[in-house]
């Protein structure tokens, strides 16, 4: 198809404007060559949209700011090598348009770098890809030793179709699929956090909202990073788990959505410490390197503080559909995706 052949001649260019770096001087650039004329990307804002097949690129003029983007987003993460916040959209429900989910890249002061970074074609044309792009759902994500992960699903197309919950890796400077993770006892999981050694940990939700809700649907899984997937801690007191980060000590924290209480377990399990919210309804939830907790909830708009030894504040409120927010530590500030409202909102933390 000309469009793909467009892109493989554009490619570097558009990945060099991306990451900043020289085509004449960035000693990577022939590794980065290969990744990327392998696998197209998006353009970041400029002229023409998607690459060109005589090379053709001029960025959009410094003097213009452009905000929005964003398509029913639940989580984004922070990405300190390029200095970009990374945005998961989900596009459209997996019963109307599998595998119409998006990446976009988000500049600090809320501007866009990229629109669409992975998933810049469409659905037919992802199959040709090698290998194949498939983003249906995405939920949480996370990033680490340059590999994004995200949390998503296939199936569940119908009644009929059967969910299972996926977890897809993607290379941050290629935006190259490296590999995935099925998580066959759960039909979908809700927000992830990754170890330095690969080891995540996600958590399912499960059937709060039904009318009688099974304890036994609460779920943290864990994943290592051999691929061996167990359920790391489930039922109460979990309460419909949401978002999921790691304290400076290692340890795994998890806030409900079910009600206000925020969970440290250790390595091993244990609930160490339970400590509230200021709201219930917790979705994100962002733990910076002196142990400070911030907690979002999706339900009432608010986002708590919890400092250590010190009482929980609200810090910021009314946000609409606060979802799993993620700390962008080069502006010192929580991104707060608003979920079906289709923005950001941006808490600067002093």
């Amino acid at each position: 198809m000309k469009e793909i052949k467009y892109y493989k001649k554009l490619i570097i260019s558009a990945f060099a404007i991306m990451m900043g770096i020289s085509l004449l001087t960035d000693p990577l650039l022939a590794q980065q060559k290969n990744e990327a004329e392998s696998y197209p990307v998006g353009n970041p804002l400029g002229l023409p949209g998607n690459p060109a097949s005589d090379g053709r690129f001029e960025a959009i003029t410094s003097n213009v700011k452009v905000y929005g983007g964003i398509n029913s987003a639940e989580s984004c993460s922070y990405d300190a090598e390029s200095g970009l916040i990374v945005v998961l959209n989900r596009g459209l429900p997996q019963s109307v348009q599998t595998n119409d989910a998006w990446v976009s890249l988000i500049n600090h002061d809320g501007s866009v770098h990229t629109i669409r970074w992975i998933g810049v074609q469409r659905a037919d044309e992802r199959k040709k890809l090698s290998p194949p792009l498939i983003l249906n759902e995405p939920f949480g994500s996370d990033i680490m030793n340059g590999i994004l992960y995200v949390a998503d699903r296939d199936g569940g197309t119908s009644k009929e179709d059967p969910s299972v919950a996926v977890i897809r890796k993607f290379n941050m400077q290629s935006g190259k699929p490296t590999g995935q993770v099925r998580i066959e006892g759960a039909g979908w999981i809700n927000d992830i956090e990754v170890k330095e050694d690969g080891t995540i940990y996600a958590t399912e939700t499960g059937d709060f909202f039904t009318e009688n809700p099974n304890p036994g649907t609460w779920k943290i899984w864990k994943v290592t990073p051999a691929g061996e997937v167990t359920v790391f801690v489930q039922g109460q007191p979990l309460n419909a788990p949401n978002g999921i980060a790691f304290d400076p000590q290692g340890n795994i924290v998890v806030v409900n959505f079910g009600n206000t209480q925020v969970l440290t377990f250790s390595p091993d399990g244990r609930l160490m410490k339970t400590e509230n919210a200021v709201q219930a309804g917790s979705d994100g939830i962002v733990i910076t390197p002196d142990g400070t907790k911030y907690v979002c909830s999706v339900v009432h708009g608010g986002v708590s503080r919890i400092r250590p030894g010190a009482p929980v504040e609200l810090i910021a409120s009314n946000i609409p559909g606060a979802a799993s927010m993620c700390y962008d530590s080069g502006a010192n500030q929580l991104v707060v995706p608003m979920n079906q409202n289709n923005g950001l909102a941006f808490v600067p933390l002093k």
